[in-house]
């Protein structure tokens, strides 16, 4: 074949995403899990019961907390985000993650309210 032959000749195939395909088909387990969500799973588009929409500013929030940073000089070594329902506005406040539900309520009052 030559010097470049052998390689010209080596084609990729796109077969391992095909094979991980059929033994999933295989998977009793995954098909169980996947009978269950089909039960489980019922909603209706024409809900008559929308979400209500928030009167006051931070009269309701979301919030979420992202740990496992590293530490600041401050010592922090996490972020609790809040976001305010109705105005979409977030703040990303600065925290411990052994900070007591206290603390939160206390940094809650000096940063946001």
């Amino acid at each position: 074949r030559g010097q470049h032959g052998y390689w010209a000749s080596l084609r990729v195939k796109p077969d391992l995403i095909s094979q991980i395909k059929e033994a999933q088909k295989e998977e009793n387990e995954i098909w169980t899990i996947v009978e269950k969500l089909d039960k489980q799973i019922e909603f209706r588009l024409d809900d008559d019961n929308p979400l209500d929409i928030p009167v006051w500013k931070w009269d309701e929030i979301s919030m979420d907390f992202f740990t496992g940073l590293p530490r600041t000089q401050r010592r922090h070594d996490a972020i609790w985000v809040v976001v305010d329902r109705l105005t979409k506005s977030a703040h990303f406040l600065p925290i411990r993650k052994d900070y007591s539900v206290s603390r939160l309520a206390e940094t809650f009052q000096q940063e946001i309210v």
